[in-house]
């Protein structure tokens, strides 16, 4: 049966854009008369957060409707686009499934969130609807992504997003340090790369199999399994496509733009880094998990590329000083162990550790923006200490937000984080290196959470407290850190271990939509941990948090000595991890600044000495010729004659050869 108003779900959010649009407008054109009015930007935060509200309770209504085990999936009636003879190649509906089901509920119920918290935080900003209309179009163009019957769908909204990261990114682009334009025009470029990846997989996809929409795609794959067919091909598919994935969700080696993203507005950074873009490509892998199943070998350097993507990441928000800094690096790296759960088969791990990391990283950003806002838009950790005292709430809950990241015993990171080291380990062999890489970011967690923590909240204040007046956030945007705190501590028990002898909640959820991709890459020799070895590594885990959760808390909670003995002595490894292993730097200096030498090249030597040489020389040839010919009409009447006479010879001579 269709429910074509599931296009309401993504409907709502885009008509809450062109509301927010309009509103700007009219406030443009009242400022034209007074240039202090204020004209009705006031409406778009209310609208832009009731519209994703909404959206949020559709998405409830369709969950409810999928629950029992005589419905699977809910689904619109398609809009038959790209017609070839008669056929449609691109037919796009809206699905709603397990998977995006459980993907749309976090994308409308954080996002809601996030919504409500801007309307406190970017109150008086002289962009306000503005900023409502880019970010609810922001979120209907991520609905559109993961609800998309069809890859093609997929990639509009995959579009959309990287649209919206550029416009609110660079956001605040009139500053005068224009770090915010940069930021958004790296974000985008650095996707396009991404993108053109997607595309090449996409269709690859087609030629193979004829189709774009998933089902289909699914379903071939299986097929193909089942034949024993050739998968060369469909692994290369599988591996562009993990190209794209790389760009949109801030993999080696293409994350860079990521922690450039927290040049946006703060609400920008929690959507982006923490429920929305950032997961498209997780998202995408497991929805193709019957593909990514006949490609071993993609899938183990699905899983490298996320181990080392964390490590790297993990060890360069170490030194940070920037207290989005931090976030956003840790970002990066947890994206990285989504990735290894990915290349290690194991999809519900995968989403759990979205899910949470949702919950607890949208936390630590609205957090931290509650900080910045109460410290009059200070971001350095160095000037700040001891502010728990002034912002007793944020404090609390953003206590939550670091002990989920950090991985605490019984907080929800624990359990999800644990997940996938625990499906790592099983594999054995060659994966156990990725488990120590896996463990040894784990550690770098606990100690950069901790110190952020220590370096924000305790020890002595690093600021002059009668100039600058720290104060505790209003209740819209605190409110929204409460909700976030107790999903950040409960959501855990949607994935408890076996060995608690409970219910995994996810998996049994998500098993319609995984168990193909299961059975295609282990069969009926799925990993599996014994009892006394997941304790083992249960505790394991415990003890690494606990640990370094403390190191790096009790070495920065009395002041900055820490950080300025590490700069004095650290030598070449501080400065690695202050330049984030020197990617970023070497982006700009061997490839950016590689493009910009052949752009003056084409510039010069191209269009100055090619191009414009060119039509120099002739239009010096025609000046010649024009000079040579105005010798003919120099109004002699003898001259004249002479050459009609010469011509007429000449025009008889040429008929008579040819015999006419």
């Amino acid at each position: 049966m269709e429910s074509n108003w599931l296009w309401l779900i993504p409907g709502l959010p885009f008509m809450g854009s062109v509301i927010c649009g309009a509103l700007h407008f009219l406030t443009l054109r009242a400022r034209e008369r007074n240039p202090e009015a204020k004209g009705p930007a006031a409406l778009a935060g209310p609208i832009a957060a009731g519209l994703v509200g909404l959206a949020f309770v559709l998405t409830t209504v369709a969950f409810s409707a999928i629950r029992g085990e005589d419905r699977t999936l809910l689904q619109s009636a398609p809009w038959n686009w790209i017609p070839v003879d008669g056929h449609t190649v691109a037919g796009v509906a809206m699905v709603v499934d397990r998977l995006s089901a459980a993907m749309g509920l976090v994308v409308t119920g954080v996002g809601f969130l996030i919504h409500v918290y801007a309307t406190g935080y970017m109150h008086g900003d002289r962009g306000y609807a503005k900023f409502f209309a880019y970010l609810n179009l922001f979120v209907a163009m991520m609905l559109v992504l993961i609800l998309s019957s069809s890859i093609v769908g997929t990639f509009v909204g995959w579009e959309g997003v990287g649209l919206c990261s550029y416009l609110l990114i660079g956001f605040w682009y009139d500053k005068q340090d224009g770090w915010p334009a940069e930021a958004g025009q790296k974000a985008f470029i650095m996707n396009r790369i991404g993108d053109a990846s997607f595309l090449l997989g996409m269709f690859l996809l087609f030629k193979n199999f004829g189709a774009f929409d998933y089902a289909s795609i699914n379903a071939a794959a299986e097929a193909t399994h089942a034949a024993g067919a050739s998968t060369g091909q469909l692994a290369l598919a599988a591996a562009l496509l993990f190209g794209g994935a790389c760009g949109k969700s801030a993999q080696l080696p293409l994350f860079t733009w990521l922690p450039d993203a927290m040049a946006g507005p703060t609400p920008v950074s929690a959507l982006i880094h923490a429920a929305t873009m950032v997961t498209s490509g997780i998202y995408l892998i497991i929805r193709l998990n019957p593909l990514y199943a006949l490609a071993p070998q993609v899938m183990y350097g699905v899983a490298v590329v996320g181990a080392l993507t964390a490590f790297i990441a993990g060890s360069s928000a170490l030194v940070q000083r920037d207290l989005k800094g931090v976030l956003a690096y840790s970002t990066v790296s947890q994206l990285g162990y989504m990735f290894l759960a990915l290349g290690s088969g194991a999809w519900v791990a995968a989403l759990f550790h979205v899910i949470t990391h949702a919950f607890f990283k949208a936390l630590l950003f609205l957090g931290a923006g509650s900080v910045i806002h109460g410290m009059h838009e200070e971001q350095d950790m160095h000037k700040m200490g001891g502010l728990r005292r002034y912002m007793p709430r944020t404090f609390i809950t953003f206590l939550a937000g670091a002990g989920a990241l950090s991985g605490l015993p019984l907080l929800s990171g624990f359990f999800s984080k644990d997940e996938i080291l625990g499906h790592t380990f099983a594999l054995g062999g060659t994966w156990y290196l990725l488990w120590l890489v896996g463990v040894g970011t784990a550690a770098l967690t606990a100690y950069y959470t901790w110190r952020m923590v220590a370096l924000t909240f305790f020890g002595p204040e690093r600021f002059d407290a009668k100039a600058l007046h720290p104060h505790e956030s209003p209740a819209v945007m605190t409110l929204p850190l409460v909700v976030l705190a107790l999903l950040a501590v409960a959501g855990g028990l949607l994935g408890l271990p076996h060995i608690f002898h409970v219910p995994h909640l996810l998996h049994h959820w998500l098993e319609p939509v995984t168990h193909a991709g299961d059975a295609i890459r282990f069969g009926e020799h799925a990993p599996h941990l014994a009892a006394g070895t997941e304790w083992m590594l249960l505790g394991f885990g415990a003890l690494i948090a606990l640990y370094f959760a403390d190191r790096g808390f009790h070495a920065h909670k009395s002041g900055l000595a820490a950080d300025e003995a590490f700069q004095a002595r650290g030598g070449a490894l501080a400065r690695t991890l202050n330049n984030a292993w020197g990617i970023d730097r070497f982006y700009t200096r061997g490839v950016v600044a590689t493009v910009k030498l052949a752009a003056v090249f084409i510039a010069v030597v191209i269009d100055q000495l090619g191009i414009d040489g060119a039509v120099n020389a002739l239009g010096r040839g025609a000046r010649r010729t024009g000079e040579s010919l105005r010798r003919f009409a120099d109004g002699s009447i003898a001259g004249y004659g002479l050459w009609m006479g010469a011509g007429a010879a000449v025009l008889v001579l040429v008929l008579t050869w040819m015999g006419v």
